[in-house]
C-alpha cells in the first residue's frame, strides 16, 4: 500500500495547482474565490480578511498538503477525525507519518466560528533553523546593516557577546531561523535600521517588559520559546484556537502552516486588535521580512518529506545494565512545546546529583557537531551541520569524559556520562531529543521515538508517559521505580 501512496504523491506533484504559492500572499485552499485572494493582496492595515462560509458538517473541502502535515493534527485543525479523512482519501495508508507537500486531498470539515486570517506570513521551512539558513552569515548581514544591533554589546551566555553572536546563539539552542529572529527585532525595535535606541528599547526590544528578561538576550530567549510553543503546537494539533488581550477568542484558519500560526499566537499576547491585524498582514512582519531577505516564497523548500521515517535507533546507554526511564515526552528546549524530550537514568545511583560511570551513548553512527556545556549533538548525516538531515540532541551530559566536536562514533559508543550539567536537573540522568532538517521530531504521535522497537507514548502531562514493544508498557516515573525499569538490548 505504501508504494502506492507514494507512487500517487509523486504524480501529484506534478499536477498543476500542486505547487506551493510563491506569491506574498499565500493559501493552501485552492476553492478560495478569486476575488478573496484579489482582497486579500490588497488589503491595508487593519482591514477585516474575508471569512470562510459556514460548511455543512463532514463537507469535503479541498486541501494542498503541507509540509509536515499529519493526519492527527490535520483532524484537529479541521474539527473532524483521522478515520473520516482517510475514507475520503483512500490511497492514504492508515501508517502514514508524514503527507507529501504539495499533494492534494479531500478533507470533510465541521464548521466552528471564529476563523482567523487565511494569509501566510513566512514558509515553515523558513522558520526553523535548518537547510535554507546554512549559507546565511548572521554576522555579515549585521554588520552590513545601519541599526544599533551593529553595534550591540552585552554579556550573554557566560561572556561579552555581540548582537549577532546573541542572535545565532538563540537560534542554535531553539532551532528558530536567525532570519526570522533579525526579521522580528527590525519589525519591533528598529534594530537594523535605526542608528539609536533609546535606553527601554534595549532593555526591552521585544516589547516584554520584565525585570528577568532584561536585555537583547533574554527578549530573544523569551520570543523564540513563544515562537516555538505556537508552531509545535499547531504541528501536534494541541493549539486549536488563540486568545485576543479583549478576550476575544479566535481559531487558526484550517488551511494555515505552522509557521503563520507562530506568529499569529506569538503577536497576540501583546497587540491590540489593530495593531495585530496589520502585524500579520501583508503590510506587517512579511512586508519587513521581504524587505530584508527578499520574497520567502519565492525561497521556500520543503524541509519535511512525505513519509518521512526515523533510523533504527538502540537505547542511548549500553546493554546490560537497568535503566530507569524518567521522562516520558516534555519540551526539548525552554518550556512548553516542542514536547520532543525523553529522559532516562542509570538504575545503580543513589538520588540526587550523584557522579556514575555508566555512559551514554549513540543510538547510531554519526559525528559530534556540537560539545558544549551539558550538550552533545550527534549528526547521522555526518556532514557536522546539525540544520541538516537527523540529529539526536543529548542533554545533561557532564563535561568530563564528554565527546569532543568531530568525532566519528558507532551505534553504541561513549558519548560522556549523564549529570545535571546544564539546566535544571535534580538528578543525574540525560535527555535526548531529535530534530531533523532543523525541526524537531515531536516524542510521541506518527514519529514516535522508537529505540529497539519500544514506541514513545504521551502522558496527561509533560514527563508523563509510555514506552511499549510487543504488548508490554514501561511508565515513565522521576522515582526511577519498578515499573519504569528498561534495558537496552531486551
Amino acid at each position: 500500500m505504501r508504494k502506492v501512496f507514494l507512487w500517487f504523491c509523486l504524480a501529484a506533484l506534478l499536477l498543476p495547482g500542486c505547487q506551493a504559492q510563491p506569491a506574498a500572499v499565500s493559501t493552501s485552499n485552492p476553492e478560495m474565490p478569486a476575488e478573496t485572494v484579489e482582497a486579500i493582496s490588497s488589503l491595508e492595515t487593519a482591514t477585516p480578511f474575508p471569512t470562510r462560509p459556514a460548511y455543512a458538517p463532514g463537507e469535503l473541502v479541498d486541501y494542498v498538503a503541507q509540509t509536515g502535515d499529519t493526519l492527527p493534527a490535520l483532524a484537529a485543525r479541521f474539527n473532524t477525525r483521522v478515520d473520516e479523512i482517510l475514507a475520503a482519501n483512500t490511497f492514504i495508508p492508515r501508517d502514514a507519518t508524514t503527507m507529501p507537500p504539495g499533494m492534494p486531498m479531500r478533507i470533510p470539515i465541521y464548521y466552528a466560528p471564529f476563523w482567523g486570517s487565511p494569509y501566510q506570513i513566512l514558509p515553515d521551512g523558513l522558520f526553523i533553523d535548518g537547510p535554507a539558513q546554512v549559507s546565511f552569515d548572521t554576522a555579515a548581514f549585521v554588520a552590513g546593516q545601519p541599526g544599533w544591533l551593529r553595534d550591540y554589546r552585552a554579556y550573554a551566555f557566560s561572556g561579552m557577546r555581540t548582537g549577532a553572536e546573541i542572535v545565532d546563539y538563540v537560534a542554535l539552542q531553539y532551532s528558530v531561523s536567525p532570519r526570522l529572529l533579525l526579521a522580528l527585532l527590525e519589525y519591533q525595535a528598529g534594530a537594523l535600521s535605526a542608528a539609536e535606541a533609546t535606553a527601554e528599547v534595549r532593555l526591552y526590544p521585544l516589547g516584554y517588559r520584565d525585570d528577568l528578561r532584561q536585555g537583547l538576550y533574554m527578549q530573544l530567549n523569551w520570543a523564540a520559546n513563544l515562537l516555538n510553543n505556537g508552531y509545535y503546537g499547531w504541528r501536534a494539533g494541541s493549539l486549536v484556537s488563540l486568545e485576543h488581550l479583549n478576550g476575544r477568542g479566535e481559531r487558526p484558519d484550517p488551511w494555515q502552516n505552522a509557521a503563520t500560526v507562530s506568529l499569529q499566537s506569538y503577536f497576540i499576547r501583546f497587540m491590540a486588535e489593530a495593531e495585530y491585524d496589520r502585524a500579520i498582514g501583508p503590510d506587517g512582519l512579511a512586508r519587513v521580512y521581504a524587505d530584508l531577505f527578499g520574497d520567502p516564497w519565492q525561497a521556500d523548500v520543503a524541509h519535511i518529506p512525505g513519509s518521512l521515517q526515523q533510523p533504527a535507533f538502540k537505547f542511548p546507554f549500553r546493554a546490560g545494565p537497568i535503566w530507569a526511564y524518567t521522562g516520558g515526552p516534555h519540551t526539548a528546549w525552554g518550556s512548553g512545546e516542542p514536547m520532543a524530550a525523553l529522559d532516562f537514568a542509570p538504575g545503580n545511583i543513589a538520588s540526587g546529583c550523584t557522579p556514575t560511570d555508566e555512559w551514554a551513548t549513540a543510538v547510531a553512527p554519526g559525528v559530534v557537531a556540537r560539545s558544549e556545556l551539558g550538550t552533545v549533538v550527534l549528526d547521522l548525516d555526518g556532514d557536522g551541520d546539525e540544520r541538516t538531515g537527523w540529529v539526536v540532541f543529548y542533554f545533561h551530559i557532564a563535561t568530563q569524559g564528554r565527546a569532543t566536536v568531530g568525532t566519528l562514533v558507532q551505534t553504541g559508543d561513549p558519548l560522556g556520562y549523564p549529570s545535571c550539567e546544564g539546566g535544571t536537573s535534580t538528578g543525574t540522568h540525560m535527555h535526548i531529543a531529535r530534530k531533523y532538517n532543523g525541526e524537531w521530531i515531536l516524542a510521541d504521535g506518527t514519529l514516535a521515538f522508537n529505540l529497539e522497537g519500544w514506541v514513545a507514548g504521551r502522558g496527561n502531562r509533560p514527563y508523563q508517559g509510555t514506552l511499549t514493544r510487543a504488548g508490554v508498557t514501561v511508565i515513565a516515573s522521576s522515582l526511577a521505580n519498578a515499573a519504569s525499569q528498561v534495558q537496552a538490548g531486551k
